[in-house]
């Protein structure tokens, strides 16, 4: 596809204008903007479909039908509109440590962003659920970072990277990275694992996330809907029926489904 078409097409879907020479500024707007317009989720999966990661694939999925995506479908749409833009940008591997303690090791199947800007590395991650960066973070240990939305650090120790997260409860991890570069290859197989594998936590629950405006997020998880203020306090709401759950997927996420849509997953037992 044509660079300015794929461009203008991606704009629109997250309505955003302006300059499109790269610039921090640039890659703050438009992370910001992704982040608020395209939802995190995993509902084809439940849906019995292939998650296919190729650039085909993804544009006509977030752009041309307005659906969301995980980790490989976001922040690889992210990469390609950052390399037309004229970027200096690499795709890096990682594991995804929330609600993980240092202990467990996770599998590698997180892949984000690392952007090179006038001698400075910054880091964008649009894909990962209902903590995705509304804002780049410099690659700089041990301070604290303003965004968007949370406040953010990096923390370096035993050769690796924590990107942290501060809510209420205090700093919690939401990735671990060696700054090791992630080809497309091992994109390709961390995505059929992701997809397919039974222990999948992608295959076991329904997720959509997404971030609101002055701070807030949306997140579902199977039946029940969390809206987070900006100074991270949760308000849930329990779904009740599969109609329920259909209606909040158009209202709060704007993702449409035919009625009698059924979602195969272990979390979505309706009573009878």
């Amino acid at each position: 596809m044509n660079s300015n078409l794929f461009l203008d097409a991606y704009f629109d879907r997250i309505g955003h204008s302006g300059a499109r020479l790269p610039s921090l500024e640039l890659l703050n707007n438009i992370t910001n903007a992704h982040v608020q317009s395209i939802p995190f989720e995993n509902l084809d999966i439940l849906l019995g479909k292939n998650i296919d990661i190729n650039l085909e694939s993804i544009f006509e999925k977030l752009v041309i039908q307005r659906r969301g995506g995980y980790c490989f479908e976001q922040n690889g749409l992210l990469f390609h509109v950052l390399k037309k833009l004229g970027f200096e940008v690499t795709p890096i591997s990682a594991r995804v440590r929330l609600d993980k303690p240092r202990d467990f090791t996770p599998p590698r199947t997180h892949v984000f962003l690392r952007v090179e800007l006038q001698g400075n590395s910054w880091l964008a991650d649009v894909g990962v659920g209902g903590v995705s960066l509304t804002s780049a973070i410099q690659l700089i240990p041990n301070i604290e970072q303003e965004t968007n939305h949370e406040t953010r650090r990096i923390l370096h120790d035993n050769g690796k990277y924590f990107h942290q997260v501060l809510f209420p409860s205090g700093w919690i991890d939401v990735c671990e990275f060696t700054l090791e570069e992630m080809p497309e290859i091992d994109r390709e197989l961390a995505n059929w694992f992701t997809s397919t594998h039974p222990k999948s936590h992608f295959r076991d629950r329904l997720i959509v996330a997404q971030a609101g405006s002055d701070g807030k997020r949306y997140t579902l998880v199977n039946r029940e809907l969390s809206e987070r203020d900006k100074n991270g306090i949760a308000y849930k709401t329990k779904i009740d029926t599969p109609e329920e759950l259909l209606q909040i997927l158009k209202k709060n996420f704007n993702l449409m489904f035919p009625i009698g849509t059924k979602f195969n997953t272990p979390g979505l037992q309706w009573d009878k």
